[in-house]
């Protein structure tokens, strides 16, 4: 009985640090926004989507040399996928990245 406990949360450990690691990403985020370093996501997100339309299918926001970015990859139309890293507190476009969703095949088909 106690194997299986013990095989039971070795099982769930992993699960159990991933929630408790999106709830400090939440946490840093938040803090991150009411301190002024980074502009609330809806803002954020309206201001991309003017120059770059799309489906958000991943966002990340992360500490890079002393400055938050978001990092926000989008399925535009068309199925090209687009990378962005964006300043948090400027939503200024620090770096971008692009490749078709499904590549031609080779030789044109």
């Amino acid at each position: 009985m106690a194997a299986w406990i013990a095989l039971a949360m070795v099982v769930a450990l992993p699960s159990l640090v991933a929630v408790a690691g999106e709830r400090d990403d939440h946490r840093r985020a938040r803090e991150a926004v009411l301190a002024g370093e980074a502009m609330p996501l809806p803002e954020l997100l309206e201001r991309v989507a003017r120059t770059h339309p799309g489906q958000v299918l991943e966002l990340e926001l992360e500490r890079e040399d002393g400055r938050w970015i978001y990092e926000v990859k989008l399925l535009q139309p068309g199925g090209r996928i687009v990378a962005l890293e964006v300043d948090a507190r400027s939503a200024e476009l620090l770096k971008q990245r692009s490749r078709d969703r499904h590549p031609p095949e080779p030789g044109g088909r």
